[in-house]
Formats: C-alpha cells, sequence, structure tokens
C-alpha cells in the first residue's frame, strides 16, 4: 500500500502583501485599545504564524510560500502601516528566512546546509530571532572550545520577538591562535542556558518584545556551527546578509511614515488648510516620496542577485535615505496635524516615536558615509562597519 506524498502548501506568493493588509486593520485595533505599550505583541505574532506569513518566504519547493524580496518587503511595508512594533519583530523573522531562501535558489552548493531550516519553517512555522545589535561584523559573546562543539557565554541585545521566538539565530567570537573568529549557529530558546531579560523600556517600537537574551553556558555542537569568519571584516555571507535583510527592515519604516502621512492628511482636512499647512504637506509628500524611491534602489540591488560589496553600498545609500527621508515626513506630519496630533488619542506620537528607531540599525549615519565615500575613492572597505 502507498500513500499519497503530502502536498506543498499553496504558494503565498502574490497573496503575501494582500494578507498582511486583512491582518493589519486587527492590529491596529490591538494596538489603539492597549494600555500598556511596552507589551510585546504576542497576540499579534502568533495570528501571523497561523496566516500563512511565517512560511511565505520559504521556496514552493519546500513547503513555503514562495514570496521573493519585493513581495516580503510589501507584506512589512502593510504590516507598519498599521502596528510598527508586530512589523519590526516579524521583519527579523522575515529576513532571516528570506537569505536561506536566496542562497537555496541561487547558491547550490548551499542547499544542503539551508534546506532543513527552510523545511522546519515551512513545516513547523517556527519563528526565527535576529540579534542584530550584537551580531553584526565585529561579533559579540565569547565561544569556548569543549569536546564535540562550544560552551557559549553570551549577552545579545535587540532581540525582537524573545518571548515567542523558537531560535535565536546569532553567534560568538572564538580565540584562536590565526585571531578571533566569529562562529554562526542557531540556539534553540528552549535551552535551560538560555534566559530572557527583561530589559525593553524604549522611546518607540516598544511592542517589539526586543529583550537582551543571555546564554550562560549552552554547548553548539561542532556539526551546528553553520559559518566560520574572520571577526570584524566583511564575510561573503555578510555580503548576502546585508544586501537582503535591510530592505526588508526598512520597509517597515516606510509603512510608518505612509500611515502618519495619511493620519496628518486626514486631520488637516477637517479645517480649512492655510497657506503654511498647504506649504507643510507638500514638504511631507516630497518626503515621502524620497523615502520611497530609496527603498526602491535597495530592492533593485536584490534583484540584481549578485550581492557584493557593491550592492551592499547601494543598500546602505538606500538604507540612509530611506531613515532619514522617512524620520522627516512623519516630522512634517506632526506640524501639519498641529495641537491635536501631540495626544495620544490621535496615534500620531506613536508613530512619531516608533520611526525614531530607523536611526539605530547598521550601517549608521558615520560608517555609512565612510563606505560610500571609500566606495567612490576606490579604497578597501573590508574593515568598514
Amino acid at each position: 500500500m502507498t500513500t499519497a506524498a503530502p502536498k506543498a502548501a499553496a504558494p503565498v506568493s502574490r497573496s503575501a502583501p494582500k494578507i498582511a493588509r486583512e491582518l493589519g486593520p486587527v492590529f491596529a485595533k490591538r494596538a489603539n485599545e492597549t494600555s500598556d505599550e511596552d507589551k510585546y505583541v504576542a497576540d499579534n505574532i502568533a495570528l501571523l504564524k497561523t496566516s500563512g506569513l511565517v512560511e511565505a518566504g520559504v521556496p514552493v519547493e519546500l513547503g513555503g510560500g514562495g514570496a521573493d524580496v519585493d513581495d516580503l518587503a510589501a507584506m512589512l511595508r502593510a504590516l507598519a502601516y498599521h502596528c510598527g512594533s508586530t512589523a519590526l519583530t516579524f521583519s527579523m523573522h522575515t529576513h532571516q528566512v528570506a537569505v536561506p531562501a536566496w542562497r537555496w535558489v541561487h547558491q547550490a552548493p548551499a542547499k544542503a546546509a539551508v534546506e532543513p531550516l527552510l523545511k522546519r519553517i515551512a513545516t513547523e512555522r517556527i519563528l526565527l530571532l535576529s540579534s542584530g545589535g550584537s551580531d553584526w561584523i565585529a561579533g559579540s559573546g565569547k565561544a569556548e572550545k569543549v569536546d564535540g562543539g562550544y560552551r557559549i557565554n553570551a549577552r545579545k541585545i535587540f532581540t525582537s520577538g524573545a518571548p515567542t521566538g523558537d531560535i535565536l539565530m546569532t553567534g560568538a567570537v572564538l580565540d584562536g591562535p590565526d585571531g578571533p573568529q566569529v562562529l554562526h549557529f542557531g540556539v534553540p530558546m528552549t535551552s535551560p542556558h538560555v534566559k530572557v531579560l527583561d530589559t525593553w523600556r524604549t522611546l518607540g517600537m516598544r511592542g517589539t518584545g526586543s529583550h537582551d537574551v543571555l546564554i550562560e553556558g549552552h554547548v553548539v555542537p561542532e556539526a551546528a556551527v553553520a559559518v566560520r569568519r574572520k571577526a570584524g571584516e566583511w564575510h561573503p555571507i555578510f555580503l548576502v546578509i546585508a544586501t537582503i535583510a535591510f530592505p526588508l527592515i526598512y520597509a517597515v519604516y516606510l509603512g510608518v511614515a505612509e500611515c502618519a502621512r495619511d493620519m496628518a492628511i486626514d486631520l488637516a482636512k477637517r479645517k480649512q488648510p492655510n497657506r503654511h499647512a498647504i506649504e507643510l504637506a507638500g514638504r511631507m509628500e516630497t518626503e515621502l516620496t524620497a523615502a520611497r524611491l530609496a527603498l526602491e534602489s535597495m530592492l533593485a540591488a536584490v534583484r540584481l542577485n549578485a550581492p557584493s560589496a557593491s550592492t551592499v553600498n547601494q543598500v546602505m545609500i538606500g538604507r540612509h535615505l530611506v531613515g532619514r527621508h522617512a524620520i522627516a515626513a512623519v516630522e512634517y506630519a506632526m506640524e501639519l496635524a498641529g495641537g491635536v496630533g501631540f495626544y495620544r488619542s490621535a496615534g500620531l506620537e506613536r508613530r512619531f516615536r516608533d520611526i525614531q528607531a530607523a536611526r539605530y540599525h547598521p550601517l549608521q549615519a558615520g560608517p555609512q558615509a565612510e563606505y560610500a565615500g571609500a566606495t567612490a575613492l576606490g579604497l578597501p572597505v573590508e574593515r568598514i562597519f
């Protein structure tokens, strides 16, 4: 007797943004009604898990939705329009799916390494965590060689989704005769050696649950180390990560700014606009358009399907411009709305606070300008981060 193979999940590539738009009002209602903005958006993340969006970026052949980076960016932009915290939290999972999915499609030697994780995401709908605040080019934490693997001791900051995440995709620094190396691996959040510290008290994006995660003595098997690289310099895997991840993360900030714009226009229309209000609306529209064009430039770099120092430069210039212009657009929205925008009930002040987080992802203004300048002058960029 034979058993029919299970059918692959129906593709959601074209519908991922639509699903996000359908869920958005639910998230907006919850955000507006909460009495504790520091409360993690656990119910929203649970709903995303049952909606098909957790596995949206997994290739169809592996049971996922097959959504490309353009669709995933549109999905996150739609979520952010309604709830910035939900979207930013989910962007950290989404880019951790998009990177191995891109490698599965475009890097044949990587297929065997990334396929098991992608299949787990599709079948188990696990939520991946990222600690970009701790796991950038320099690396953080300590790895100590033990029999069969490495004992990890580290404190990872900005771990969005920490309260309900399944696997923390992270790394630690191993000292060796050839200098420090960063080891990359996943750590199950159920490990008895992992603890979520209640540290997330912030200006904006308060519902992301981006607490510190403490790892004390967790042993990572040798076979579970996915990447080894020199600490403090760009590695080919980071060219892929930086090219793909940041257009997704910054789609969130564009969505926040677009919502602020619509709120401000609605408030301004409730009274007869004067010349000053008309000018503010025009400045706001100009800044928002600049942010949209910058995000499109970032996505165009992804579409080249050739991650490199050049695409990283294009993406990081776009990252700087999306952030700068989105923040400016929301500032103009606050002015255009007038005094009513200062009230929490108007909703604008939350968007104003949330958009400030766009300042803090790498590459921040100084390193980004240095990277772009070195690229223009034909100088090395391997250690600029």
